[in-house]
């Protein structure tokens, strides 16, 4: 309906420029959406305000012109000008319901589209350093990639989805430390205890497992351990491998897969950090100071120059960072998301800027960024702060033992990523309306089950029947439940590009309410076999868009609940 209304506007525009009303160059970027109040028509929009200058003629009166230049249309009931000269358009009822037919004929095609025409984007997400089981933070981050992933793919982009391991650096020999401590027979409260150890439970678990010499299959290495308390760096491999497998269960059991690991490490054993020092410095970019050497990223737009380099010795995380992503723009990614928690806000601007350095090419603002804030877990009305297993945090697979992966998911991507987020499990283990996850799912459920009970009573939905008798769609709800199926392209295609998976669940939530509102207003199971088929035909048009939605969430579609 938006496309019909965005054409016939069009038309009327091109014709009073044939009359000279408005200049031929002129190319405004009006605004076609749907009203709030439905008194008001069901799409609205600003262009005659927008010719209003242009024209040296007050917006009403532009409007009204463009009102009498407006092509004949069926799909379009009626046309008033509306306050200083918004033009409102009431879409026809036959019109309306034929998304109907487009959602049945699509099934689970509709509302993807070729929009990104195959272009290469890489996402990379959770990134999680392997040192530990994955926090509630890291789970957001999962929902929130994948979720992104899956709307991209929708889109027609050509998707990978990266995950970056930092196994190398402090972190790692910390994490090595502690497993040979425990192996040793030390706790975290014993003297020689390493002084920034990892005091979860988990590491008890390493050790036993090295000790007794298991062999880890992890996504993409196999590690038997020595056994051997002395040797660290034996210690060190097997403790990467064994809490990288246990990351890769718990994304497993959360619905989420990678294309691509991509070890940290491997930049150093390529020489590519090093190559990017020096690519930095024969650039003119670097500068000696103090033992350390700098990189000038306030030329590139940075608050203050970094250090790549230290006067002890060792190069900072920043320098590994603008390697990684030098590597991902010479494997073809011209666009590039990563999905990482707020905390790596002051990386963006010096990850950009030594990028910049490198004249390579690479342009300002690459590559894009999509941040996360943290996340609250509350438990009657009281936060959740401690994981038996973790030691100091919640974990990713406590939530989805908790409540489940649907509603995990559903809640961890359901909000703004820059918003902060607090997750009630007791809200998201309930069974009612307030249960954002529930209320959709119990949607498309209900469509199943109103189904199954025309099945059971010899009322089978029939097609051509319903097909033929769309425009008697009429009743208020019914109008705002096809309004609704018929935006769902369009919120795809904007979630999409603004980087925002929660608007998919924002929609999802809004299509249920229109459709349990339709439900109680509009009964289904009547004598009259054209309005019963019909209506049967707008349940299944809301449950393929539901469970359409539902998919870009990595969230099931139940039949039953």
């Amino acid at each position: 309906m938006k496309d019909t209304i965005v054409a016939l506007l069009d038309a009327a525009l091109a014709e009073l420029k044939q009359q000279e009303v408005v200049p031929q160059e002129l190319s405004p970027a009006y605004k076609v959406d749907p009203t709030k109040d439905k008194a008001h028509g069901d799409y609205a929009t600003n262009l005659a305000l927008m010719l209003a200058k242009p024209a040296k003629a007050a917006p009403r009166q532009v409007a009204e012109k463009l009102v009498a230049a407006l092509p004949e249309s069926a799909a379009v009931s009626k046309v008033e000008i509306a306050g200083p000269g918004f033009i409102n358009f009431f879409a026809a009822t036959d019109a309306a319901a034929q998304v109907v037919r487009q959602v049945l004929d699509a099934g689970d095609a509709f509302g993807r589209s070729l929009a990104g025409a195959g272009e290469k984007v890489q996402v990379e997400f959770v990134s999680a350093n392997p040192t530990g089981p994955l926090h509630v933070g890291h789970g957001r981050g999962a929902a929130v990639g994948d979720c992104l992933c899956r709307l991209l793919e929708a889109t027609g982009y050509d998707v990978t989805r990266e995950f970056y391991y930092n196994d190398a650096g402090a972190q790692i020999t910390n994490l090595a430390l502690s497993v040979q401590a425990r192996a040793k027979g030390l706790g975290p409260d014993c003297d020689g205890w390493p002084e920034d150890g990892y005091r979860g439970g988990y590491i008890e678990d390493v050790a036993k497992a090295y000790l007794a010499g298991e062999t880890i299959h992890a996504d993409d290495r196999h590690v038997t351990a020595k056994g051997d308390p002395e040797d660290l760096d034996a210690i060190r491999e097997f403790a990467v491998a064994y809490l990288r497998r246990e990351q890769d269960l718990d994304l497993r059991a959360f619905g989420v897969g990678f294309d691509v690991y991509f070890l940290e490490s491997s930049l150093y054993q390529q020489g590519k950090v090093e190559e990017t020092a020096r690519r930095l410095t024969d650039n003119g970019h670097t500068y000696e100071q103090d033992g350390a050497l700098w990189l000038r990223t306030t030329d590139f737009g940075d608050d203050k120059d970094r250090v790549m380099r230290k006067s002890e010795g060792g190069y900072t995380y920043f320098l590994p960072d603008v390697a990684y992503h030098l590597d991902k723009w010479q494997r073809g990614f011209t666009s590039v998301i990563n999905e990482q928690g707020a905390d790596h806000h002051s990386t963006v601007t010096r990850v950009r800027a030594g990028l910049q350095a490198l004249d390579v090419g690479i342009p300002q603002g690459w590559p894009d960024y999509v941040l996360h804030q943290m996340v609250l877990v509350t438990r009657s009305g009281v936060e959740v702060k401690l994981s038996k297993r973790a030691g100091s945090y919640v974990t990713l697979r406590d939530l989805i033992d908790e409540v489940g992966r649907d509603a995990t998911r559903f809640f961890l991507a359901a909000r703004r990523a820059d918003s902060q987020l607090t997750f009630d499990i007791d809200l998201a283990r309930s069974q009612s309306n307030d249960n954002p996850v529930y209320y959709v799912q119990y949607a498309h459920a209900r469509v199943c089950s109103v189904l199954r009970k025309a099945e059971s009573e010899g009322l089978a939905f029939d097609h051509a029947t319903a097909m033929a008798n769309l425009g008697l769609l009429e009743a208020d709800q019914e109008k705002a439940l096809l309004n609704r199926l018929a935006r769902y392209p369009e919120v795809v295609e904007h979630a999409a590009k603004a980087r925002e998976p929660q608007q998919i669940a924002q929609y999802l939530q809004d299509l249920a309410a229109d459709f349990h509102s339709c439900y109680n207003a509009c009964k289904v199971m009547v004598d009259d076999d054209a309005l019963r088929n019909a209506r049967l035909a707008l349940g299944l048009a809301a449950r393929q868009v539901l469970r359409n939605g539902l998919d870009l969430m990595g969230v099931g579609a139940p039949e039953e609940m």
